[in-house]
């Protein structure tokens, strides 16, 4: 064997230990570090922060951080989310999808608020200020009364409004789903095709002579 083809072998019995343990690009987490981003809760609780905070203390954080966008009274202002209201709106032709009206889990608005708010200063609110403005928002969609005091130990008691209304997402148990079932590509159902119901609010939905009418 020549000194170069010598040298190139030794060069690869030297390098392969390093490529096995990885490109040693970086380094492992410290657990400060992790737990600075393992904020996430659900709605069990769990991931939840030790504090509290009462419903006249979120009204105070919230006019002072959240009003500017969402109303004193969560009712939005110009074109920003609707916070509050908005119950028994869900069939009707323009729901109002507020936190009251539709969202299932308290722990959504939780996380929601220490992960996001308020708009531009983001991860400023202390898990009390967290909890209060949680309470109060709860307490402006009629959820709580005005004495209520929010906290890691309470939270999951709360059960919001339209929670029964969420179900599992089960399609893949559907028989279209099924391992090894081919899919019908042409004649699958008997018939003509037939418009059934029509796209709401914006009546979108093509005309019998291919146009598209805009309502």
């Amino acid at each position: 064997m020549s000194k170069s083809r010598k040298l190139a072998a030794a060069l690869i019995l030297l390098a392969a230990p390093a490529a096995a343990e990885g490109p040693t690009l970086g380094r492992v987490a410290l657990p400060e570090e992790i737990a600075a981003w393992d904020i996430d809760v659900r709605p069990d609780g769990a991931g939840l922060p030790p504090g509290s905070g009462t419903v006249a203390q979120g009204e105070e954080l919230f006019v002072e951080q959240c009003a500017a966008c969402h109303g004193d009274f969560g009712e939005g202002v110009d074109r920003w989310p609707v916070l509050a209201g908005g119950h028994d709106s869900l069939t009707h032709e323009r729901p109002e999808k507020t936190i009251g009206s539709y969202w299932p889990y308290l722990s959504t608005v939780f996380d929601y608020i220490k992960r996001a708010m308020p708009f531009g200063n983001a991860r400023s609110l202390s898990d009390d200020e967290v909890y209060a403005i949680t309470a109060y928002l709860l307490y402006m969609n009629d959820v709580v009364g005005e004495d209520f005091e929010l906290s890691r130990e309470n939270f999951a008691s709360v059960r919001m409004p339209n929670e029964a209304n969420f179900i599992d997402d089960d399609r893949l148990s559907e028989p279209h789903y099924q391992p090894g079932l081919v899919p019908c590509m042409e004649n699958c159902a008997p018939g003509p095709a037939a418009i059934a119901m029509r796209a709401a609010v914006l009546d979108v939905t093509p005309d019998g002579d291919g146009s598209i009418t805009l309502e």
